[in-house]
């Protein structure tokens, strides 16, 4: 008796372990949600729209993307991480909504670390030092000159201080040994205008941003923010040429809700994998925003995201940010 209940027990914990490989041999079998938190015509859903429909014709399926602004990303996150982890929901992620915003704020409507399971890269977003065409700083060094022998003279435009460019102000200030007035805008765009306009003559910003005023003349930026300099902008000096092992960039990163199907997670990361490795693609989502390397594994996206938080939980800490 006690063998045959064994013997029971057995295949039924069995045919539970396969349940969620055989579900996923038949998926895609619906369309597939994208949400992301960001507004209908931002540079992130055109990221998302071009990646999603490349997407969809991979997995035969059509991905739909469902925008969610607002709340500091909390709204569209808290939709993708209450969502059925069926495989039919995937979340476009940008690193506050994953990463940041865990230190920034004392209440979150979902668990960055928790409520997610990594999927694969999407891309890093640099940011950028700018400068009126017209100021007297022609390089990173002629700034910190100015701000050293001018504390709390140099206007700086940002988004503000809990923002990636607020944060990337206060860094730099710090490692820098300078103290600068950091000017908040509600948005990147008046900023820039300002910037442009003079009114303003210095502004940290992403870099896809401003691409378009620097083609144009009418900004020129001093240095980027990542350890390497990047494409199309060869000729600007990165601040780690400055400050050593400086390298800091937003980015983009897919994952799905808790308990996805494992299967259905790698087969969705090797397919952004092709997307992504493609040269023309990586191009197209270059002019937009981010500079891809493909997705990586599934492995590699949760080894980042690690190492993510322990980065902006010591910066955070150094910068003297308390979550509100």
């Amino acid at each position: 008796m006690n063998r045959r209940i064994f013997t029971r027990t057995s295949c039924a914990l069995a045919l539970a372990a396969l349940a969620p490989l055989a579900s996923a041999q038949g998926w895609p079998e619906k369309p597939i949600r994208l949400i992301l938190s960001q507004p209908a015509g931002s540079g992130a859903d055109a990221m998302a729209r071009l990646i999603g429909d490349q997407l969809s014709k991979k997995l035969g399926q059509p991905i739909i993307v469902e925008n969610r602004p607002g709340g500091q990303n909390a709204i569209g996150a808290q939709a993708a991480a209450k969502a059925p982890p069926d495989g039919y929901t995937f979340y476009f992620a940008t690193a506050a909504a994953l990463v940041m915003n865990q230190y920034l704020f004392k209440a979150l409507p979902y668990d960055p670390r928790k409520d997610f399971i990594p999927v694969g890269m999407v891309g890093r977003v640099p940011f950028a030092v700018s400068v009126n065409p017209t100021s007297q700083f022609k390089s990173m060094h002629d700034l910190v000159s100015f701000a050293r022998a001018n504390p709390g003279k140099l206007d700086v435009a940002n988004e503000g201080p809990k923002t990636f460019s607020g944060m990337m102000v206060g860094l730099l200030s710090s490692q820098l040994g300078v103290k600068v007035n950091s000017v908040p805008y509600a948005s990147v765009s008046a900023g820039v205008t300002d910037t442009v306009g003079g009114q303003i003559e210095v502004i940290v910003s992403d870099v896809p941003s401003i691409s378009q005023m620097v083609k144009a003349g009418k900004l020129r930026p001093l240095a980027v923010t990542t350890a390497k300099r990047i494409s199309g902008w060869e000729s600007v000096p990165t601040i780690a040429e400055t400050l050593p092992g400086f390298d800091y960039a937003g980015w983009i990163g897919i994952v799905a809700p808790a308990g996805t199907p494992p299967a259905v997670v790698q087969r969705f990361n090797r397919e952004m994998e092709v997307v992504l490795s493609d040269k023309e693609m990586a191009a197209r989502l270059l002019a937009i925003g981010p500079m891809t390397e493909g997705a990586g594994t599934v492995a590699q996206m949760g080894t980042f995201l690690d190492g993510e938080h322990q980065r902006w939980a010591k910066l955070t800490k150094e910068l003297g940010i308390l979550p509100e």
